[in-house]
């Protein structure tokens, strides 16, 4: 007689012939950098989750280190705004301040990415050069974020990852990498960015939110998925080494189209909203908050992403939810 259940029947049983796994080599930790010195500031709407300047990078770093982290996607905010963000790209802003840091420290013991956008370094909160009449102005934008990029990229960044959802912004930086001697630089695109309600943590973090109107005629519209099919794929004829989804929890459809329709490495974000939703609900004794983060992040993989972001990383590791 056919009986599943055998395969279900002990723990060990179970982990034999688990198809998905959750494994901290596959984990990305988002790491916020503020300008000064000395600085550890907790985010209200994100427990646990802090705004380090450069100066505390390393040892905060070699704490997710010793947990079995490796891998860092690092964003900034600067001193001074300016109308175009043009300080995105200042050498010695606090992203490739600790870039130098950290590779100096760790050499190639870690992967570092660095997130590639305007928004939190203009004064008008959007990812790219705004017009008089407040529209953002793709083609115009391209040249702020190839500064950037490659700002990053020489600072001895891995990965360098475009955020900002402009059209050819990832042929755009290939071609500056390339012609800049820094083809080993790979890209991580934001292939499919949503304009999602899921990021309004974020935005206390990075100080990002849009001044005046929304995302809408960049980021991608919630009711599409064929269209990120497209996104993705001109990414990927554009010279992207991977391609991200997100956010991640209300988008698995997406994930998992994405990874019937390319074979790159696929990168899902589970963003701040879906992490302050869980914590919330946690501190409230709604739910078990180690079963819940590590159903999530199965989810994830199992529909088919192979890294994710999340900032759920260290306190999984640190209270033994993931091995």
């Amino acid at each position: 007689m056919i009986r599943p259940r055998r395969l279900r029947r002990s723990a060990a049983i179970r982990d034999l012939f688990a198809e998905t796994s959750v494994s901290p080599a596959r984990l990305v930790v988002p790491l916020f950098l503020t300008p000064g010195q000395g600085l550890s500031e907790e985010v209200t709407s994100m427990p646990g989750i802090f705004r380090n300047s450069p100066d505390r990078i390393v040892s905060v770093v070699q704490e997710h280190v010793d947990l079995g982290l490796k891998a860092f996607l690092l964003f900034g905010a600067p001193a001074k705004k300016d109308p175009l963000g043009r300080s995105a790209a200042d050498l010695d802003g606090v992203v490739p301040t600790a870039i130098r840091l950290l590779r100096e420290t760790f050499d190639e013991d870690i992967v570092l990415l660095a997130d590639v956008c305007l928004c939190a370094y203009a004064e008008h909160g959007h990812c790219g050069v705004m017009d008089g009449s407040g529209k953002v102005q793709n083609d115009a934008t391209l040249p702020l974020l190839v500064d950037a990029a490659t700002t990053y990229a020489a600072a001895g960044a891995d990965f360098v990852a475009p955020s900002d959802m402009m059209d050819r912004r990832v042929a755009t930086i290939r071609e500056a990498l390339d012609a800049k001697d820094l083809g080993d630089v790979g890209i991580l695109s934001y292939a499919a960015k949503y304009m999602s309600a899921f990021y309004g943590p974020f935005r206390e973090v990075a100080q990002s939110a849009p001044k005046i109107g929304d995302r809408s005629t960049y980021q991608m519209d919630v009711r599409n998925v064929r269209e990120a099919v497209k996104e993705i794929l001109l990414d990927e004829k554009e010279g992207a080494d991977a391609v991200m989804v997100k956010p991640a929890l209300a988008y698995l459809d997406v994930l998992a189209a994405a990874r019937r329709a390319t074979a790159l490495p696929l990168a899902a974000y589970n963003v701040s909203g879906e992490y302050a939703m869980v914590k919330a609900a946690a501190a409230a004794g709604y739910l078990d908050e180690g079963r819940i983060v590590v159903e999530i992040l199965t989810a994830v993989f199992r529909a088919g992403a192979d890294l994710a972001i999340t900032y759920h990383a260290r306190e999984a590791m640190e209270r033994g939810w993931i091995a």
